[in-house]
């Protein structure tokens, strides 16, 4: 029992590092972004979604969400960037993405599970992305940079034919590489994952 708190303590302070790891690696790969073809170059790939999709499978998927809350802070500080729109807009595209995915997984803890939770994620992503984007985030980049109000159809050609293709082939890329790097990593994500070692 006595030795039972420390290494609670201990596997606390592990979750809380790697958390901050993850999130500053999460911040830097956001910079390494790429645009996709035939699509508006605005819109870029990058996998910094990966580190936190990495750190909801070991931990729960708060810790994703921490993970993503960190990246976006960090990159707003670092970049100075004026526009926190895109900022936010990112957030809720890794919140969309990260959530379904790790509860999915946390229920079923199999590579099935994970496939399964990663499409959904992915379906979940580019059409919750599609809505906010033409009800919120959209207006609120218009207003912001001192546009014209975007009307209905500017709107709507902008969610069909950039933001939902855009989200839908993310999905599918971040959804591939993280898949490989699970496969790799499993026996490791096991070991650190805090229920295996209570049960160790």
């Amino acid at each position: 029992m006595m030795n039972r708190y420390p290494a609670q303590s201990s596997r606390k302070l592990f979750t809380l590092i790697t958390i901050a790891l993850f999130g500053t690696i999460s911040m830097v790969l956001m910079l390494l972004n790429f645009p996709l073809p035939l699509l508006p170059q605005y819109l870029k790939v990058d996998f910094s979604d990966v580190p936190a999709l990495l750190a909801g499978i070991m931990f729960t998927p708060a810790a994703g969400i921490l993970v993503e809350a960190l990246k976006n802070g960090l990159y707003f500080i670092y970049t100075g960037a004026g526009d926190p729109v895109g900022v936010v807009a990112n957030f809720a595209a890794g919140l969309l993405f990260i959530l379904p995915v790790t509860m999915i997984y946390h229920k079923f803890k199999s590579v099935k599970s994970l496939v399964s939770g990663l499409v959904t994620s992915s379906l979940i992503m580019a059409f919750g992305m599609g809505v906010l984007n033409y009800f919120v985030i959209l207006p609120a980049y218009s207003w912001f940079m001192g546009w014209e109000t975007m009307s209905a159809q500017v709107k709507w050609i902008t969610v069909v034919a950039g933001i939902l293709p855009f989200n839908a082939l993310k999905g599918i890329i971040v959804s591939a590489l993280f898949t490989l790097l699970f496969v790799r990593m499993k026996p490791w994500i096991e070991q650190k994952s805090p229920r295996s070692s209570s049960a160790a």
